[in-house]
């Protein structure tokens, strides 16, 4: 399943993966499409058997803060706030659910299988000198350890942590450290915590990973104890480069063997409507995570180009373009001006060498403008262009022939402007197409 992971008509960003028996399960918050704000007021559970990470099912709702047509509230006797950036935890066979609700003080949901429903067990139980974050426990993320011990860590533009006594909701007295990680000018903002506490304990030692004051990282740092103190160590992706990035939150995963890193990508030109992507990540021998980059992967090892691929999937929009969902059928990459880049990481084309030459085929909505669209291949700007199309001002499918390639390679779509000055300053902010999706033909 290429990345967004999820079928792409769905929106779970602030992802927490974990591996219950025979399934990995993503637990996250739940935003709509379009929206001005961040989430809703349910959760959702999707998971997929270890054996084929393509075919991912939903469980449906599991929590709410406020009644829909099928489901009462599981909080109406204090909050109808939205919730974000749930974690779940395994615990003498029964699974708990740490929800942070907006506003008000966070809850503990249980039930009998990982995927839910979850009832209400209780709100947060602390005294005020034992709870940091004003009581809120905002994007909780936590750990039951091998002794069974339990930590709870949490926090926004602040980083604190409890230790959590065997009922899963009572903060232990005396528990609360602040901070996990420096939030002060100590510490270079790239480093600084800001929000998204995840915790996983690999080989060991104890990983951290949050979102720092700047950029659209994933940072992480290691500890010897679940309870500090910790190093930073570097960042595991960014989910801004070459592509319209804001907040990440997410974490590490190891499934069949291999770890990968799970997070969200932005749509809809906004901070909001987020969806599910992964990463294979690398743990080397020192503990250390080398950064990886985004791409169109998922779990797939490269894509089909033979194959018709929904342009959506880009992994890098530069120029001003971005993906918007029309309905829940179409989704497609708009606002295509000159100087856009639209690309996918990676194809694998096979070793063919029959061929010369390939037909490319893109549908594509008009928008009353022409304009010749560029293909290259491995580099943006100094990659090999293997041909042109052109592209008319109606709907349709518009075709050209490019050089045939063998291996696996990145592709980008590349619009330059070949208008002169004035025109081009006249033109600049008109959106020449809309791309839906393409494939090649041998």
């Amino acid at each position: 399943m290429p990345n967004p992971i999820l079928p792409l008509w769905e929106y779970i960003p602030d992802g927490e993966p974990r591996v219950f028996g025979d399934r990995v399960y993503l637990y996250g918050s739940h935003d709509r499409v379009g929206h001005t704000e961040f989430c809703d007021g349910k959760l959702k559970v999707w998971s997929a058997p270890l054996g084929d990470l393509n075919r991912w099912e939903c469980h449906g709702h599991s929590f709410h803060t406020r009644a829909d047509r099928d489901h009462p509230s599981d909080t109406s006797e204090w909050t109808d706030h939205d919730l974000y950036a749930p974690d779940v935890v395994e615990k003498d066979g029964k699974y708990y659910l740490f929800a942070y609700i907006v506003g008000t003080k966070g809850c503990v949901g249980v039930s009998d299988k990982p995927e839910g429903p979850f009832k209400l067990l209780s709100r947060y139980t602390y005294s005020e000198q034992d709870a940091g974050d004003d009581g809120t426990y905002n994007d909780a993320g936590v750990l039951v350890d091998d002794d069974g011990r339990v930590y709870i860590y949490y926090g926004f533009t602040e980083s604190y942590m409890n230790e959590l006594e065997q009922d899963m909701h009572t903060v232990k007295p005396g528990s609360l450290k602040r901070p996990v990680m420096p939030d002060d000018d100590s510490v270079p903002e790239e480093r600084r915590f800001f929000e998204a506490s995840s915790i996983r304990k690999i080989n060991g030692k104890y990983y951290f990973i949050y979102s720092p004051c700047k950029g659209s990282r994933l940072a992480y740092a290691v500890s010897d104890s679940p309870t500090g103190p910790f190093e930073y160590k570097g960042y595991i992706i960014d989910n801004s480069v070459d592509y319209p990035g804001g907040n990440d939150h997410g974490s590490l995963c190891n499934i069949n063997g291999q770890w990968y890193i799970f997070y969200h990508r932005m749509t809809n030109n906004s901070i909001m409507s987020r969806r599910a992507c992964v990463e294979r990540v690398e743990i080397l021998p020192d503990g250390t995570i080398p950064p990886v980059e985004m791409t169109s992967l998922g779990f797939d090892t490269s894509l089909d180009p033979y194959k018709p691929t929904p342009a959506e999937i880009c992994c890098v929009l530069k120029g001003g373009a971005f993906i918007t969902e029309k309905d829940v059928f179409t989704r497609v990459v708009t606002d295509i001006g000159y100087g856009c880049v639209i690309g996918y990481k990676y194809f694998d084309f096979g070793e063919d060498h029959s061929s010369k030459t390939y037909k490319l085929a893109l549908s594509v909505k008009g928008t009353g403008m022409r304009c010749k669209l560029r293909v290259l291949i491995d580099d943006y700007d100094n990659g090999e262009e293997i041909g042109t199309v052109d592209i008319d001002t109606h709907d349709g499918v518009y075709t050209g022939t490019v050089k045939a390639v063998t291996g696996r390679h990145s592709l980008f779509f590349r619009v330059d402007s070949e208008l002169n000055d004035w025109a081009m300053n006249y033109f600049k902010d008109r959106t020449l197409f809309e791309l839906e999706q393409f494939v090649f033909m041998k």
